[in-house]
C-alpha cells in the first residue's frame, strides 16, 4: 500500500490497495492506471470540500478535480450491490459521507496507521454511498427540471447547514441568507428535493443526537434536550416520544437507545 509509480509528468495521488477489487486514491495528481482493477469503475469526490460525487470517464484519470478516486471492479459491485450509477451521474454528498471523505484524504490518527484506517473507511463509504443511491437519497445535481442546478446546490447548501449546525438556533430565514436563496424557493425545493420541511429535517436530526448521547452518555434528560435545542423538558420529552414512541427516560431505562 504506497505511492503508485508515475505514468505522465504529473503528480501521482496516493494509492491504497483495498483488495485485488478496489484501489483508493487520494491527494492531487493522476490515478496510477497499474494501479486500477478490472474493469475500473471510477468515482470521483471532488475535494470533498466542494461535496459532488459522480461517476467519472476512463479519460479523467489524470484529472486533479478530485482529491478522493475509488476505482472498483464493476463486476464486484453488481455482485454486492446490484446495480451500477449511472454514467457521468453527479450527486450531492451528505454530510455524513462528506466526513467519511475527509478522514480518508486526511486521516487523525498515527501515519504508520493512516492507509489501514484508509482501507476500513473506503469500504464503509463505498457500502454507503450505493446504499444511499440504492434508496434514492443522494441528490442528483441536474435532476429537477423544476430547479435549476445552481438552486439545488443552494438547497443542499442548506441541508449541509441542518446536518452539521442543528445545535445552533436556525431558522428558515437565516438558512435561506447563508445560501443566497429567498425563503418561499428554499422552503419549496426542500421538499421537492428531501421529501421534508426544513423544521421536520432539522428535529429529525436533534432528536437522532439525543438519541445518541442517551446511549453514549450519563448526561440528565433534561440537559440533552438543551443541548439538542429544547428549551425546556417538556417541550423535548413530547416530540422524542412522537418520534421514537417512548419518553427518552423510559428508552435509557430500557437500553435500546441507539
Amino acid at each position: 500500500m504506497g505511492v503508485g509509480e508515475g505514468v505522465s509528468s504529473m503528480p501521482i495521488k496516493h494509492s491504497v490497495i483495498v483488495s485485488s477489487e478496489m484501489t483508493t486514491f487520494v491527494g492531487p495528481g493522476a490515478c496510477d492506471r497499474l494501479l486500477l482493477p478490472p474493469d475500473a469503475l471510477l468515482i470521483g469526490f471532488g475535494d470533498v470540500g466542494e461535496p459532488v460525487v459522480r461517476a467519472l470517464a476512463f479519460r479523467e484519470l489524470e484529472s486533479e478535480a478530485h482529491l478522493l478516486v475509488f476505482a472498483v471492479s464493476r463486476g464486484a459491485c453488481r455482485r454486492l450491490f446490484g446495480d451500477l450509477p449511472d454514467p457521468g451521474g453527479r450527486w450531492y454528498l451528505p454530510s455524513d459521507l462528506r466526513a467519511l471523505g475527509q478522514s480518508i484524504i486526511a486521516p487523525e490518527c498515527d501515519p504508520a496507521a493512516a492507509d489501514t484506517l484508509r482501507l476500513a473507511r473506503s469500504i464503509e463509504m463505498l457500502c454507503q454511498f450505493f446504499a444511499a443511491l440504492s434508496a434514492g437519497s443522494l441528490v442528483a445535481v441536474d435532476g429537477q427540471p423544476s430547479l435549476s442546478e445552481g438552486d439545488i446546490s443552494r438547497i443542499a447548501a442548506a441541508r449541509r447547514i441542518v446536518d452539521e449546525r442543528w445545535h445552533e438556533k436556525l431558522t428558515i430565514d437565516n438558512i435561506a441568507r447563508s445560501c443566497g436563496i429567498n425563503r418561499d424557493k428554499l422552503t419549496r425545493g426542500f421538499r421537492e428535493l428531501y421529501h421534508c420541511s426544513v423544521g421536520e429535517a432539522l428535529s429529525e436530526r436533534r432528536l437522532r443526537q439525543a438519541r445518541t448521547l442517551l446511549a453514549a452518555s450519563d448526561l440528565p434528560v433534561a440537559s440533552i434536550g438543551y443541548r439538542c435545542g429544547y428549551l425546556n423538558n417538556a417541550s423535548f420529552t413530547r416530540a422524542f416520544s412522537r418520534r421514537f414512541g417512548m419518553a427518552p427516560t423510559a428508552m435509557r431505562r430500557l437500553g435500546v437507545a441507539a
